[in-house]
């Protein structure tokens, strides 16, 4: 199977390779610019198989998620297999699931459950990882290879739009180490004034904010889709939100990470 590139990095190395490959033929060219484009684009694709080589291996159980949600049909529904977090960015939250000690973990957008079994693995054998999914067809996925790991069993799945289990979890008093938001861009904002709003978040909770670089549109010039000014808009009232303070990375698509003072 063939993968569109959705970050920028691969978005920009498919095209320094369609550009290294139109003009390999032109005699017109100098040779010093045809081989420092090379150069350029061996930069860029590079990239992501050696931060891949370089990060400690995925569970099996990862693996056999990812090979699922691979192999599945999803052109029948406004999902795709490229919406999977990946090893790399997996590996990153689990890492902080680490580092923060959390035990209560939220995640707002689930997919396939890639991101959430990763965090899950890190969680303790008591901790808990709830999962906000509206797609029941995806919940119904991610719930089958949550079966089949050992740490499967510290996830719960909510599905139901993200908004009515954030109230269901706050009116229950619940509280959470850990958040990450992954789920439609155009909600961004207001599930991150829910959590500022509400007593959902632990004095020194993490927030993971996923896609923040959106494919490279919020800094690009001319007409970006609607998921791209959606992202556009949350960076800017991040950065104008005098609660918080952030660092956006360019891991993958880009991951913002937040934290409230």
């Amino acid at each position: 199977m063939i993968f569109k590139p959705v970050t920028p990095v691969g978005i920009l190395a498919a095209k320094l390779e369609s550009l290294t490959q139109q003009i390999a033929t032109l005699d017109t060219v100098d040779p010093q610019v045809k081989s420092e484009l090379h150069q350029a684009w061996e930069l860029a694709t590079g990239l992501d198989p050696y931060l891949n080589s370089c990060t400690t291996p995925e569970s099996p159980a990862l693996a056999a998620l990812v090979q699922r949600t691979q192999t599945e049909d999803w052109s029948q529904r406004s999902l795709e297999a490229e919406m999977v977090s990946g090893h790399v960015e997996g590996q990153l939250l689990k890492f902080l699931v680490h580092l923060t000690q959390a035990t209560r973990v939220l995640e707002i957008g689930m997919f396939t459950g890639y991101s959430a079994l990763a965090m899950a693995e890190a969680l303790p054998p008591d901790g808990q990882l709830v999962a906000c999914e509206v797609d029941s067809f995806a919940a119904e996925f991610a719930q089958g290879c949550f079966d089949q790991s050992p740490d499967g069993h510290k996830i719960l799945v909510k599905v139901a739009p993200a908004q009515v289990t954030l109230k269901e979890l706050a009116d229950a008093g619940e509280m959470f180490d850990l958040v990450f938001i992954d789920a439609d861009k155009a909600g961004y904002l207001d599930y991150l004034n829910t959590l500022l709003d509400s007593s959902l978040l632990a004095q020194n909770a993490l927030i993971c904010v996923d896609n923040t670089l959106m494919q490279g549109q919020p800094y690009l010039k001319g007409e970006a889709t609607a998921n791209g000014q959606a992202i556009a808009a949350f960076n800017q009232a991040v950065v104008n939100d005098g609660r918080i303070e952030q660092v956006l990375l360019p891991l993958r698509d880009g991951l913002t990470l937040i934290r409230r003072i």
